[in-house]
């Protein structure tokens, strides 16, 4: 029986609870959910791709069926390499959409073999980007609840603002 091989792919810069949710629910759809981390040279990390496979690799570690990679090129080549038929896309809002379906009709042209599967962030995470908790945090906000807990300190560390967060929300 072949394996169903799914990717999710992402800047991850950095992880954060949303990425958990749609990590957690891929993984019960899959056979195998390889997380990658890609190197987008239109944006500018913050968190070296070491730090983001790090921090990945530490939130995911209890994850049996989750495997944490990197990859550089064509998503669609990647997917190929990884024996990967689907690839998910993580959808906040409407705005993601528009991109996200031009970037899955792309790929589709590129290999008809491999399906995207858009997933709708739970409610609870669909203001939630990675941007938004780099902007918090560079201006000393409270990113508690925003990204997973064993980040907290890693994530406020690239951040010299003076955070005002006292309690868990």
């Amino acid at each position: 029986m072949t394996q169903k091989i799914a990717i999710y792919p992402g800047s991850f810069d950095p992880v954060t609870n949303g990425h958990l949710d749609i990590i957690d629910r891929g993984s019960k759809i899959f056979d195998r959910l390889i997380v990658a981390v890609l190197e987008n040279p239109r944006k500018n990390a913050v968190f070296s791709a070491k730090e983001r496979l790090d921090m990945l690799n530490l939130v995911l570690k209890d994850f049996t069926n989750v495997e944490v990679d990197y990859y550089q090129g064509l998503l669609v080549d990647y997917a190929e390499q990884k024996n990967a038929q689907v690839i998910i896309k993580g959808l906040r809002a409407i705005s993601d959409f528009e991109y996200e379906f031009q970037m899955a009709m792309i790929n589709h042209k590129l290999n008809p073999a491999v399906e995207t599967m858009f997933m709708m962030t739970s409610s609870k995470f669909s203001y939630l980007s990675s941007s938004i908790v780099k902007e918090v945090a560079s201006y000393g906000g409270c990113i508690r609840g925003l990204v997973p807990d064993i980040l907290y300190e890693m994530v406020l560390s690239k951040f010299e603002a003076d955070v005002k967060c006292d309690t868990l929300p």
